[in-house]
């Protein structure tokens, strides 16, 4: 069995998440997170270390989701 841990965000940026995923496979705002955070750890773990321009990318993309201000 799987243990989780809660993760906090605001609820403006859970409601523009339920937008965002609205007709796509995932089914919820944790399972979007999750997918973010183990493609930016798959990546990571890859490369061995993020390079600065690899950085602002995903940062760019969190930040295009509303997950960063």
């Amino acid at each position: 069995m799987t243990d989780y841990t809660t993760v906090s965000i605001p609820k403006e940026l859970a409601e523009r998440v339920e937008e965002t995923i609205d007709g796509t496979s995932f089914q919820s705002t944790s399972d979007l997170v999750r997918f973010l955070l183990r493609s930016i750890v798959i990546q990571h773990q890859k490369q061995g270390q993020l390079t600065e321009a690899e950085f602002e990318e995903i940062t760019e993309q969190l930040r295009g989701l509303g997950y960063l201000e």
